[in-house]
């Protein structure tokens, strides 16, 4: 018998398609491809970090959790974590959904410029944040001397302590919060509170007996994620909580790890799989949650406003309104301003101690501030750049041949951003020492486990807004240009990537700006020569250089605003430009009608 060799070369055939080699290169090879690199650069970090903290000199053990639960301090930084964390989130909803109704259904004036504002604290990393508010709040800060004019002995609020880190957490996460409800309140059916209000219900019972209810999936949502974002936030209970020897689970791992003490690691491994637990806990009762409400809603956002105020409630709470953004956003940054010209921290903000020498040192003199910007944007522009190629492929294939296969991988890469950043940061560091037993290629301890680290936790984020830019364009689209003979690079290039890439680089724009600004995974991660911006804002304010650390703070706030305006430009001629195509299409469908309507009088006329 002919081997399919000897077949092969006399031409009496092909190699079958079940031959090993076809059938690898055409579908499972990527497959496994896929899978293995999934598992390697996202699992196996996971891996190495639970079993570490089941590992002793013994063997496999629980001793290392008997002996890290056995501890009060344990205990204690547990209650710090979830008071603070569930106190925060209860400021979050609050102000969240407050904002939500006010925007989504009032007619109040000037909403774009006061969603601008609600963004912020969302935009502005939360050590910048908190590193403003602690020179608003200071001793020789803006609230001080306005507390002196007043009588008696007032103090400003110190925010060193419990409450102080509550409440700019709280400011830090409301958006969360106002991004999911406003959405579902826009989506309630309008013809429902019409109907309630014809029945004789009066607007507050509207509210807490319908309104409310039906809005609660978005509620849940936005208030878990604020709850998530609270227990892996690190930069607020480091800057605030560290120097009031206030831990919670996220600094209390830090300190484990940078103290080198004996069996450091295993005490921190054994932490940060109780603090990933309770995340993934969060997470699992949130859906659990969200299966249950089954709210009512329309196909699409009504925008239009439902309660028409009257002239002296509209004014009074617009006052209010930017009353608030005046007390909350703007004199807490220009004080961080202030404070970085300064020429020596604690003299008054007078034209004699005016100096720009902060901004000179960390622009010009400063070894360590210029190589921190470099190393950030290079992380920051390479995140993005393979983000975008990796997460749009994968949210392509996800959405136009969607399986349970696919739905793994994609909880498997939102896996780590899932988890508190300093869970990942740790696990990274068990992974790269030794990625094989026995064989270290120098990645820990480089810039570029930063890039791994980076990429591993952001590409999450470029997938979800890469998914809604593809399925924002309709499937016919791409068929009709399939008949038509338009297919392959050409597609690509003449129809999809014009279409796709708004949405895009909306998230594509997130990523950059999330890497750029990051602290949590890069307090744990850096080396002496790759340093980045938060670290370095971290280390002048600890070390006590508070004037460069507002300084570059400050000089970092008016990048990310100039990027911010320049997005928000950039959207509103996008807008523009579609309104008035829109706007051309009407009147030459318009103009065709008429002309039509008036040819068929022609005739019938003659």
């Amino acid at each position: 018998m002919e081997s399919i060799q000897d077949a092969y070369s006399k031409g009496k055939g092909s190699i079958p398609e079940r031959g090993l080699p076809s059938f690898l290169l055409k579908r499972t090879f990527p497959f496994i491809l896929a899978f293995v690199f999934l598992l390697f650069v996202f699992l196996l970090p996971l891996y190495r970090l639970i079993s570490l903290s089941f590992v002793s000199d013994d063997g496999l053990t629980i001793e290392n959790y008997t002996r890290v639960l056995g501890q009060p301090a344990t205990w204690n930084v547990f209650m710090n974590t979830l008071m603070i964390s569930g106190g925060a989130t209860v400021i979050a909803v609050l102000l969240g959904v407050g904002f939500a109704w006010l925007i989504a259904y009032t007619n109040v004036r000037g909403k774009r410029l006061m969603q601008m504002f609600i963004i912020l604290p969302f935009v502005i990393p939360s050590y910048v944040t908190t590193l403003a508010w602690t020179q608003f709040l200071g001793a020789n800060g803006l609230a001080a001397k306005w507390l002196a004019l007043l009588p008696g002995d007032l103090k400003p609020w110190n925010l060193y302590s419990l409450s102080g880190m509550i409440f700019v957490l709280g400011l830090t996460h409301y958006p969360l919060v106002y991004f999911f409800t406003m959405s579902v309140f826009r989506k309630i059916p309008r013809e429902l509170e019409e109907a309630a209000r014809a029945s004789g219900g009066s607007k507050y019972r509207i509210f807490w007996r319908m309104t409310l209810p039906l809005a609660l999936p978005g509620i849940v949502n936005g208030g878990f994620l604020a709850f998530l974002a609270s227990l892996d936030n690190f930069g607020i209970p480091a800057f605030l909580g560290i120097p009031a020897h206030i831990n919670v689970l996220s600094t209390y791992i830090y300190q484990q790890i940078v103290g080198f003490g004996p069996n450091a690691f295993a005490r921190a491994s054994v932490l940060s799989v109780l603090l990933g637990a309770l995340a993934l806990l969060g997470m699992l009762v949130q859906w659990g949650l969200l299966k249950k409400f089954k709210p009512m809603e329309t196909a699409r956002e009504d925008k239009a406003p439902r309660y028409y105020l009257g002239k002296f409630k509209k004014r009074l709470l617009e006052y209010s309104v930017w009353a608030f953004f005046l007390v909350t956003s703007v004199m807490p940054l220009l004080s961080m301003m202030m404070t970085s010209l300064i020429s020596a921290y604690g003299l008054d903000f007078q034209w004699k101690n005016i100096s720009l020498k902060n901004y000179a040192f960390i622009l010009s003199e400063s070894p360590k501030t210029k190589q921190a910007l470099i190393n950030s944007f290079q992380l920051a522009l390479v995140t993005t750049l393979a983000g975008m190629a990796v997460g749009t492929i994968f949210a392509y294939l996800h959405t136009h041949k969607p399986s349970k296969w696919m739905k793994t991988l994609e909880m498997i890469i939102g896996l780590p951003y899932a988890l508190p950043g300093t869970v990942m940061a740790l696990s990274m560091i068990l992974a790269w020492m030794e990625p094989i037993p026995g064989w270290n290629p120098g990645i820990y301890g480089s810039i570029m486990i930063l890039f791994i680290a980076y990429f591993t936790r952001f590409l999450i984020l470029q997938v979800r807004g890469s998914m809604t830019a593809i399925l924002q364009v309709d499937s016919s689209i791409e068929e009709a240009a399939r008949v038509s003979g338009t297919n392959g690079w050409a597609k690509w290039r003449r129809i999809l990537i014009p279409l796709y890439t708004p949405g895009i680089l909306s998230g594509a724009f997130l990523v950059f700006l999330t890497a750029l600004t990051e602290l949590t995974v890069s307090a744990l991660l850096y080396s002496a020569q790759s340093e980045t911006i938060g670290v370095v804002i971290f280390g002048f304010e600890q070390a006590g250089y508070t004037t460069y650390s507002t300084a570059f703070s400050s000089f970092i706030v008016l990048l990310i605003l100039a990027g911010f305006c320049l997005l928000y430009s950039f959207e509103t001629i996008r807008h523009r430009r579609e309104t008035k195509d829109h706007d051309h299409k009407n009147r030459t469908t318009r103009t065709a009608v008429w002309r039509f309507s008036g040819a068929e009088t022609d005739r019938s006329g003659d």
